[in-house]
């Protein structure tokens, strides 16, 4: 290294180091930006538009397939009734083409021009149909079934192509938004490199350019202490550690006055008293403003837990008192189902058939959160019991679940565990009553098992369903979260976050291990003491 390198500050070399580092970072957040801007324009794409309009295509296939039904029905049977398919045909499928033109099939487009050549064979085939059912149209002749057969066939093929049209988009789509992901990873690995390069640069920048030559006048320094005051001090490296050198230097001199003049030595030394015994003065009054900031604290603390009951004895007796109405609409609402059976229209019976069911689940909704609300609240007795009974015990209460779903639920031998075990049936209920609800193609299989972990016991609740994706490991725990739509899978959303209420309130944790090769939730209860009985 040169002179007048050496002679360079620090702050120069430094800033120039992170000016480097930072083109490179900005330049590498800039392309990870870009890609993520392109992986949600992407997905954009895939889902509120190439999705949306193959639901469309599917809705209008599905429409002129059931006119063409209703129209063979009644060219065979002459029954009015029978073309009541067709006309809910006509109407599904002037929705869905309303439904993709808005999508964007616009003529002159590839969807367009499809969606077009669509209702060209649709209108053709309906032209040629319309005076075979009409009121007092003569029998269909061969002719004219044949000549209605060729004309729906067309239609056939321009649905084909419509759908096969789509679903290049979509497998497009799809591919658009795996090559964003793969470029978005790529820059996240880039600036995770280059900050590891910073601190590496910073780190090996430092030691040679700081810490060496810091040494080296720490060494200096010693020798003048131990053994040769008169002995003279420079430093070298940086021009910041050669002014220390000089500092330290002008500092030796100043001593050497300090000790010929006595007088002053005391001086000096009376000077330094009255500093620390104020220094001292200054540590007692912020130790005083450090109790006065706990006690704040404290005070904080107990407003807080003040603040929480009373948030949880609101949510209590909101839902408490929203019983009462609910039980009232739902009695009415079967009164009317009961005594207007059979002399309203399908419409109505169903709007009833509508009010009934929300009011039972929105019953199931209030008793749920009552449920969760109380754990912990009124805590109950903690007693010793054995888990396997209790694993017994939900099991008979899912009996009728595991009848119609045809399940089997085994168990290894599970510990004796201090609980309330009421709330722990309800733990062990849910995890395998979830196992049941949420089966795959195949019969569900539960398994419940646990294992010793220094202080605790890890009990495992596996099964062989539909499984969830490891994202939502943490979100299927929050109140009312639902991954599935209700007419798909039943259920309040209220399930998964009471367990994890009551095996916190037992000292415990919950969480799904995204590692598993099958559906695998996990908790902890503390072990029994040794000697520990009930």
């Amino acid at each position: 290294m040169s002179v007048d390198a050496r002679g360079r500050p620090i702050r120069r070399r430094l800033a120039l180091l992170a000016a480097v580092e930072t083109v490179l970072l900005v330049a590498a957040l800039i392309a990870a930006g870009i890609a993520l801007n392109n992986l949600a324009e992407a997905r954009t794409r895939l889902l509120d538009v190439v999705a949306p309009q193959r639901l469309a295509a599917i809705q209008l296939s599905t429409a002129l397939l059931n006119q063409e039904s209703g129209v063979r029905g009644y060219q065979l049977g002459r029954q009015p009734a029978f073309l009541v398919p067709y006309t809910d045909g006509m109407r599904s499928q002037a929705d869905a083409v309303a439904q993709l033109r808005q999508l964007g099939a616009a003529p002159g487009t590839r969807i367009g021009d499809d969606l077009d050549a669509v209702l060209r064979a649709a209108t053709a085939w309906q032209a040629a149909a319309a005076p075979t059912i009409a009121p007092d149209a003569p029998p269909v002749t061969a002719d004219q079934v044949e000549r209605g057969r060729t004309l729906f066939v067309d239609v056939r093929r321009a649905l084909d192509a419509q759908l096969d049209h789509l679903a290049a988009l979509r497998d497009s789509g799809r591919a658009d938004l795996d090559a964003a992901a793969s470029f978005l990873n790529a820059m996240f690995v880039v600036v995770g490199v280059l900050v590891l390069v910073l601190f590496a640069m910073l780190f090996f920048g430092l030691r040679q350019v700081v810490t060496r030559p810091i040494l080296r006048l720490a060494a200096e320094v010693r020798r003048v202490a131990d053994s040769d005051i008169h002995r003279p001090v420079s430093g070298s490296g940086p021009r910041e550690i050669v002014q220390l050198g000089a500092d330290v230097e002008a500092m030796r001199q100043r001593i050497l006055d300090e000790v010929a003049e006595l007088e002053q030595a005391h001086a000096l030394l009376d000077r330094r008293t009255r500093e620390a015994e104020e220094t001292n003065a200054m540590l007692d009054r912020r130790t005083r403003e450090a109790e006065e900031t706990n006690a704040m604290l404290d005070r904080r603390t107990r407003e807080l837990e003040r603040s929480n009951a009373d948030l949880e004895q609101f949510a209590y007796v909101a839902s408490h008192d929203l019983q009462e109405p609910l039980r009232k609409v739902a009695s009415f609402c079967q009164l009317l189902q009961r005594r207007y059976q059979g002399l309203l229209d399908e419409r109505g019976e169903q709007y009833i058939e509508y009010a009934v069911d929300g009011a039972k689940r929105m019953q199931t909704l209030i008793n749920d959160l009552l449920a969760f609300s109380r754990v912990g609240r009124k805590p109950g007795e903690h007693v010793v019991a054995d888990a396997g009974a209790l694993v017994d015990d939900a099991i008979a209460n899912l009996e009728v679940a595991l009848s119609l779903s045809g399940g089997k639920v085994s168990r290894g031998d599970l510990p004796e565990v201090r609980v309330e075990p009421a709330l722990m049936t309800a733990v062990f209920q849910n995890l395998i009553g979830n196992a049941l609800k949420f089966k795959g193609e195949a019969p569900p299989e539960v398994r419940v098992t646990a294992e010793r972990d220094g202080g605790d016991w890890v009990f495992s609740v596996t099964d062989n369903g539909i499984g969830i994706d490891a994202e939502y490991a943490e979100r299927v725990f929050a109140l009312f979260q639902r991954l599935h739509t209700r007419s798909a899978y039943p259920g309040t959303g209220i399930g998964l976050a009471l367990c994890r209420r009551i095996v916190e309130y037992h000292g415990g944790r919950i969480w799904l291990d995204t590692e598993a090769a099958d559906t695998t939730f996990r908790f902890t209860l503390p072990a029994l003491e040794e000697g520990e009985t009930a």
